[in-house]
């Protein structure tokens, strides 16, 4: 499962999840339900960019 950046910088990591926002690990960045917004500065999902 690939990471995704946030302009911020923050990277969501599939296998980390966001346990503090209710996000379990092993959830893929395309699960995430379309409400979840970075945990740092609140950008959408649509920001995000895939990590190579």
């Amino acid at each position: 499962m690939s990471k995704y950046e946030c302009p911020c910088g923050y990277v969501y990591d599939p296998a980390e999840g966001d346990i503090d926002n209710g996000i379990e690990p092993g959830t893929a960045f395309e699960d995430l339900p379309d409400s979840w917004v970075c945990p740092l500065c609140e950008a959408e999902k649509e920001f995000f960019e895939k990590m190579d």
